[in-house]
This record gives structure tokens, sequence and C-alpha cells, in this order.
């Protein structure tokens, strides 16, 4: 009896390593991410975006709609103004990786505007044990200036471009060097109003197609590496529930406009595998991988729905001073799992803007909870009246 309960046993856990052997392959055969370098520019850079579950393409315009849609600029109310943000990146995993930007915007009457911004992210202290004890500090950068126009009292159009460079390598020969690409965007903005009872409302929709350029290669590789090519689709409701109290509710789309990579077959040798994947997506171009990026996942139409991911955000403001935010992100399984909830307040004075954002994520393991990020704003209008009062007194 006790014989036939051990083989009785040790076939139940034979059987149990093989399903989850089984399951494990099928896990990671399921597992196809959108691979990009430069992936340092698809992190929010400010507090009132990532608060709202990094939404941005249709809310209201402020100092940092050079990232989530330039087209918003000429419909902001300050003539000039300058943001700082700062977010330490990853702070589960290391204490030394943080993204810095800065970004700035000034308005050319009352229907253009011209604007820039720089951003720099440290990948902290890196030690090489296979480098005769070398200690290097890997970083990624990214400067940008664009202009926005208004073609109609309810709709603009902006174009950036942008100079992007990567210093990640480890390899310090002579064929080594850093990777670098120049980029452009694209972005157009609608911004209406309606009647809702005595309530004047309104409602903005965004699209902004970003980092259309070349791709990057990091010397001493045979292989190109796309960049974050990105299309941005949002909306944005206003309503306003009195002179004092006002509430928006906006929802981002997003979907990386680069190929797919292609996943070996069962019985495909891995040497046939590497050339297929050379010929159908290393060598493929820039503006080809964008077309071939809505048409090229694996598992067919489903998976290149996954590929989109969604935001939702709301804001609750007071009297134009203070901001209460919240907002939920959703990247499917096999592409990421980048799955969070956000919250966040704002601050606005008539000379600066404080806002501060907080991550948690719904799984666990996820790096990204418990990420943190400071903005602060500057009016150059109300800094101009400030002085402008001080010097009457």
């Amino acid at each position: 009896m006790k014989a036939n309960n051990i083989i009785r046993i040790a076939l139940l856990f034979v059987a149990a390593c093989s399903t989850e052997a089984i399951w494990a392959q099928d896990k990671q055969n399921f597992l196809n991410p959108v691979n990009t370098a430069a992936t340092f520019m698809s992190i929010a850079p400010d507090a009132r975006g990532g608060s709202m579950g990094d939404i941005g393409a249709a809310t209201e315009a402020d100092v940092n709609s050079q990232y989530w849609n330039p087209a918003k600029y000429p419909f902001n109310v300050a003539r000039a103004g300058v943001g700082i943000s700062y977010t330490p990146w990853l702070r589960k995993l290391v204490n030394d990786i943080n993204l810095a930007n800065v970004t700035g915007f000034y308005r050319i009457g009352d229907y253009s505007a011209v604007h820039a911004s720089l951003r720099y992210f440290s990948l902290g202290e890196v030690y090489l044990a296979d480098m005769e004890d070398m200690t290097i500090k890997p970083y990624e950068m990214s400067f940008d200036a664009g202009y926005s126009r208004m073609l109609s009292e309810t709709f603009s159009m902006a174009v950036n471009l942008r100079f992007i460079l990567s210093d990640i390598k480890y390899d310090y020969t002579a064929e080594s060097s850093a990777g670098k690409a120049f980029a452009a965007d694209i972005a157009m903005y609608r911004l209406g109003y309606f009647m809702a009872g005595n309530r004047e409302c309104s409602f903005g929709w965004g699209i902004n197609i970003s980092n259309i350029g070349s791709k990057i290669t990091y010397g001493g590789s045979d292989y190109s590496e796309f960049i974050p090519t990105n299309l941005r689709i949002g909306c944005n409701l206003t309503v306003p529930f009195n002179e004092y109290n006002k509430f928006s509710f906006g929802i981002d789309l997003n979907k990386l406009l680069v190929p797919t990579p292609p996943m070996q077959g069962g019985e495909e040798s891995t040497e046939d595998y590497q050339e297929r994947l050379r010929n159908e997506y290393y060598d493929q171009s820039p503006i080809g991988g964008i077309f071939k990026s809505f048409g090229d996942a694996p598992n067919g139409f489903k998976e290149e729905l996954e590929e989109i991911q969604w935001s939702l955000g709301a804001e609750y403001t007071y009297n134009d001073r203070f901001m209460l935010r919240a907002g939920y992100h959703h990247e499917a399984e096999n592409k990421g799992n980048r799955k969070y909830f956000t919250v966040g307040a704002g601050f606005h004075m008539s000379v600066f803007t404080v806002d501060a954002a907080y991550v948690f994520s719904t799984a666990q393991t996820n790096p990204l909870d418990q990420t943190m990020r400071f903005s602060l704003a500057f009016d150059l209008d109300g800094m101009r009246d400030l002085f402008g009062k001080m010097k009457r007194r």
C-alpha cells in the first residue's frame, strides 16, 4: 500500500512538473513585447499627466504639453512658462536611476507658440567587474524644439524636431560609440465648447505621432534599433459645477508604431530564425516599420489590439488653485503588463504651480510601484506682474 502511494505521488509529481514546464513554455511563447531603443522617451516626465494614468493628448494646455501634445500650446492661458520635473525611477530596484525634464514655451501673438524641452535620463553607476573593475555612468538624453499654430479658433497643429543621444555602452573599444538619432513629432488638437444647462463645458481631442525618425545604431553593433515611434490619441471633457469647482475626465490610447519581432517557429533552426529576424525586423526601414506595425503581430488581430495601451484620468479643480487627480494605466500582460493606479495633487499660484504624483501597481512584482513624480512650473506673466508690483512699491 505504501509502495503504491509512493508511486502515485511520484507520478503526480512528474505530471505536475511536466504541466508546469508546458505552461512555462506557453507563457514564454506568449510573451511578445514590442522592443525599442531609447525607452526613456516613453516615460511620462511630469507629475500632472503622471497622476492621471499617463494621459495628456487632450487635457487642458499647460507648460508640459511638449511631451503629450505640443499643438495645445496656443490655447495656453499664460503667455510664457518654464517647467522642471523630476522622477526617481525604479526605486524598488535601485536608488540612483532618475529622469529630469526641463521644458518651456512662448506664445507669439494670439495664434502661435514656440516650445522646447530637454530630457536627461541617468542610469546611475554600473560596476563592471570584467572591465578591470571599471565603474561607468550610462545616460540617455534628448533635446527638441517646435512650433505650433492655431488654424482656426478651435483647431491647431504643431511640429517638433528632436535629437536623441543614448550612451549606454559598456564596451570601450575603438569600435564602440553612443547611439544617435533624429526624430520629429506631428500633432493636432481641437478644443470646442458647448452648453449643458447653464454650464459652459469644453470637449477636446488630440492626436500626437511622436518620434518619427531614424533608427539608432550603437558603435560595434551590426543591428539598428527602432526608437519608440508612438501614436497617441485622446479626448477630454471638462464640466464646471459652479464658479469655483470643475471636473475633467480624459482617456488616452497609445500604440507603438514599431514592428513586432517575429517569433521562432517550433521546428525552425536558430540560424534560419536569425536570418528571418534580420530580414523581417532589423532591416526594416523606420517608415516601413510604421505601416508594418499595424498588421504584423504573430497572433493576428487579437494581438494587434493588445498592443494598444489605454489610460483613464480625472482631475478636480477648486478655484483654479487646488487640484486633485487620479487615473489608471493598462497594458496587456504579453506586451509588458504595466497596470497601475495613480493619484496626485497640485497647487497653483499666480507665479508658480507645484504638482506631485504617486503610482500604485496592481502587480506586486511591478518595479513601477511606489514611483513618485514632482513638477514645478513658473508662469512668466505672473513673475513679470509680481516684479512690476515690487518696483512700484
